[in-house]
């Protein structure tokens, strides 16, 4: 058997290995499953955890000859084949988001100490950042990076994203998303912006949501949802599975006004829905529908309410008032 210390340089070899494999912008979901299956070990994920710590504070670890020796050496070894045998199942993890029903996606892997992550419209993206927390943007999305010794600082600067943190009590989680700050240490929770107004959705775990950096944060529990404006901090009790629907290709609406629900089914079109001008703008609509289907959507907001759906010359459609002829 081999001594506790003779694991600990392995674990420290691979680690390092690891990070130099993850350093290049296009990574395999292969690979991805890989690196999860070495890291749910306690003594490797603290030792990736100790190399990106020394990362994050020269910011140079491959000029390291020692290092360069290690990654030579651990670069050598056969990846063990049965790995992704043990692999999790959960709910948010690697297998489950490389399952994309309707949106195309990239998982990207960058190890920098500051970097800008953009999705573009209908477009969805899986970032696993350097700590091991992993992001999941949404359509027209986009987020700024930056870890330092003691924080990790995300700017969701538009649109939607999933976090799921990884633990580090040393060094606070902070997504700021206009005047919201919300700072977490191992949990996952959802946050959308869109223009003022900010929605942090709880999943599990537990956050802290400030209206500004220096104002009283409001504690969330697991199924809440924090609205956050220039003026005030709100909370209420939400269907979680509902408000995450994006994050595997669905749209829930819930008696949901239909000019509201033309809006969130534009946010994933290139060629949206327009909506004529009436009283049924109005009438709550439920369904649960696939983002970026603008046809099935059309077609049952206008069979169910009695309107006309046709393709205007800027491709376009348009839901109007149905004429009798």
């Amino acid at each position: 058997m081999a001594s506790p210390n003779t694991r600990v340089v392995t674990a420290d070899t691979e680690a390092a290995a690891w990070h130099v494999r993850l350093g290049v912008r296009s990574v395999s979901t292969r690979t991805i499953e890989e690196f999860f299956a070495w890291r749910s070990e306690p003594a490797n994920a603290e030792a990736y955890r100790r190399v990106e710590k020394v990362w994050a504070a020269t910011g140079k670890l491959s000029g390291d000859s020692q290092i360069r020796a290690a990654v030579a050496e651990a670069m050598e070894r056969k990846v063990d084949r049965n790995a992704k045998k043990r692999l999790p199942r959960t709910l948010f993890g690697a297998a489950a988001v490389t399952a994309a029903v309707v949106l195309s996606m990239g998982i990207w892997f960058w190890h920098q100490a500051r970097t800008v992550f953009t999705t573009d419209i209908g477009e969805q993206q899986v970032v696993q950042l350097a700590d091991g927390s992993t992001v999941r943007l949404d359509t027209g999305s986009q987020i700024q990076v930056r870890f330092e010794r003691d924080k990790r600082r995300i700017e969701l600067e538009r649109g939607q994203a999933l976090f799921t943190v990884a633990h580090d009590a040393d060094r606070p989680f902070v997504v700021s998303a206009g005047s919201a700050r919300v700072t977490a240490v191992g949990t996952v929770f959802d946050v959308r912006r869109t223009g003022g107004d900010v929605r942090v959705t709880l999943v599990s775990g537990a956050v802290d949501v400030a209206r500004a950096a220096d104002a009283p944060p409001s504690r969330l529990r697991a199924g809440q949802q924090a609205r956050v404006t220039l003026k005030a901090v709100t909370t209420r009790a939400v269907d979680v599975d509902t408000e995450t629907s994006w994050t595997d290709g669905r749209i829930v609406f819930e008696d949901t006004p239909l000019r509201e629900a033309v809006a969130e089914v534009n946010r994933y079109l290139t060629d949206g829905i327009d909506l004529e001008a009436g009283e049924w703008a109005d009438v709550p609509i439920n369904g649960v529908f696939r983002a970026g289907d603008r046809e099935a959507f059309a077609s049952a907001a206008a069979e169910g309410l009695s309107l006309r759906s046709s393709v205007k010359p800027d491709g376009t459609l348009l839901l109007s008032k149905r004429t009798n002829n």
